[in-house]
């Protein structure tokens, strides 16, 4: 479900995922893009607002530098019960996601996977838990693959859009 490195990297660059295919994809090919990475899960009551929201982000911003990372994660009452590849027919058919969407991981717990490890450490959530509270928590990443900020799964996408403007440089 993810890749078996350790924390001890010091960029998102570092890592390599899966995609909703199973192929490898290393996220250096995303160095020197801003990043918002989300844990995604279509079943969930906040996937229509953040989906939409997300889409149009992006239409906005793509050719700006910003870069969508959407991880299906079912940890959250299986809101993600389908494949990797039913997630992102999901996002793409239905909100037009041209963003990519990844293979299904877990974001939580011992086999959490080798990315959320590293989110996690580099920025903490409410009250400095580490732990990811639900789905569609998001996290803002500089071009150089460091977060610059966690938001919460109530926090809807264009409420972030100022700190993805000033990350852009674009404010």
């Amino acid at each position: 479900m993810g890749a078996s490195q350790s924390i001890s990297e010091n960029s998102i660059h570092e890592f390599t995922v899966k995609d909703a295919r199973g192929k490898d994809v290393n996220l250096n090919a995303y160095r020197g893009k801003v990043l918002l990475v989300i844990n995604v899960a279509s079943k969930c009551a906040f996937a229509d607002a953040n989906y939409t929201q997300l889409t149009q982000l992006y239409s906005t911003y793509k050719n700006r530098g910003l870069e969508i990372l959407a991880f299906p994660c079912n940890q959250f009452l299986k809101k993600e019960p389908g494949t990797s590849q039913e997630a992102q027919d999901f996002a793409c058919t239905r909100y037009k996601a041209e963003y990519p969407i990844f293979g299904k991981i877990r974001v939580n717990g011992s086999d959490t996977a080798a990315v959320y490890k590293f989110l996690k450490a580099q920025k903490a959530g409410c009250l400095g838990s580490k732990r990811i509270k639900w789905n569609f928590t998001k996290f803002l990443v500089d071009e150089e693959g460091r977060v610059i900020s966690r938001y919460s799964p109530t926090t809807k996408p264009f409420a972030i859009e100022n700190d993805i403007k000033k990350a852009l440089r674009v404010a």
